[in-house]
């Protein structure tokens, strides 16, 4: 019996490490995809963490710019709410706020219900492009806000509002704390990021 449970174990790490680097290959790979599909075509990207507004936690900021002038950043951020779990999604803003667009990076939502926050199942996520925040309600209708819930997945349109609302208050946060030195070390001149609204 120690004997199979020693082997069990071997063959268990092996197959660890033998998919360990694939598996990070293609996550490295989506959130690049996510990146350049919620911005508009930039030619450098620098990646920075950033407190989130609440200060519990940090999220990725991808600034992007094109012949160095800021073209927009992508967030990513996430929120615990869903009805499966953690959702982790890639937002992208304009310089003054307004989002880009929005790509799901992992969920594990009720397939053909909460699914529906991704793209390819639905155009839920087409609501929040060209909309800022600071105007555009991210709350479903249901609790006063301005999303259109999706049937049967009002728990799941709740978390991604959520997730977006988390990315949206970070990037404020950060538009007023840009003389920060999490700025200054990205290498984007000051004057090239967003002003405070």
């Amino acid at each position: 019996l120690v004997l199979v449970s020693v082997m069990a174990a071997l063959a268990l790490g092996s197959v660890y490490v033998l998919t360990k680097k694939p598996i990070a290959l293609a996550q490295k790979r989506k959130q690049e995809a996510a990146i350049k599909a919620v911005l508009p075509v930039f030619d450098k990207v620098r990646g920075m963490k950033v407190p989130d507004a609440d200060g519990a936690d940090s999220l990725l900021f991808n600034v992007a710019t094109k012949a160095d002038k800021l073209v927009g950043i992508a967030v990513k951020t996430y929120t615990d709410k869903g009805f499966g779990g953690r959702i982790e999604a890639m937002i992208g803003f304009l310089p003054d706020g307004t989002i880009y667009n929005t790509s799901i990076l992992e969920l594990k939502e009720t397939p053909g219900l909460g699914t529906k926050l991704q793209k390819s199942k639905s155009d839920f996520p087409d609501q929040f492009k060209g909309k800022n925040p600071k105007t555009f309600r991210l709350k479903v209708k249901k609790d006063g806000g301005d999303v259109d819930a999706i049937t049967a997945a009002t728990i799941s349109s709740r978390a991604f509002c959520d997730a977006v609302q988390r990315a949206y208050d970070t990037f404020q946060k950060e538009k007023r704390d840009r003389k920060s030195t999490r700025l200054n070390s990205s290498h984007i001149p000051l004057s090239r990021m967003p002003s405070s609204a």
